[in-house]
């Protein structure tokens, strides 16, 4: 089911992408609405699960992690996949990972530390999952933006 927004739904959220910290009676102000408005759209978008959680970012380069890797994921048979995603998720330094099409079963993003780093996360912990046959590792130089999907 596809959800239909109006446009003081799509402005709300439009605030909210720039900056999920902003106080709704400035999102009131700034639209010309009432502040218990902004409210009740904001309680209706969560209740219907557009908006997940407002989420803190944090500047890995900040704390340390100077690695950044894409890691494709081939598995022995496709029905160890459930099991390697339930692993996967226990090695913190993954920050995502999906389930997709193509050469590789997973996909997934690591920070580490420094390559060494990113090497004993890969040899000691993920080579180790039950299922999994080996793994291609794409370095991240930088990452040139990154947003949500479009409001449309």
């Amino acid at each position: 089911m596809e959800n239909q927004f109006d446009y003081v739904d799509k402005q709300i959220l439009s605030h909210l992408r720039e900056d999920a910290r902003k106080p709704y009676s400035q999102i009131a102000e700034q639209l010309k609405i009432s502040n218990s408005l902004v409210h009740q759209r904001i309680k209706k978008l969560v209740s219907e699960g557009v908006v997940k959680n407002a989420s803190l970012v944090l500047d890995e380069k900040m704390l340390g992690y100077r690695t950044k890797s894409y890691t494709g994921i081939r598995l022995r048979e496709a029905r160890f996949a459930k099991n390697v995603m339930e692993e996967l998720y226990k090695i913190h330094e993954i920050v995502e990972c999906n389930f997709v099409s193509g050469s590789y079963a997973i996909f997934i993003l690591i920070f580490a530390k420094d390559n060494e780093h990113l090497q004993r996360i890969l040899y000691d912990k993920v080579h180790l999952i039950n299922g999994v046959a080996g793994t291609d590792s794409f370095i991240c130089f930088d990452t040139g933006f990154q947003r949500n999907v479009p409001l449309e």
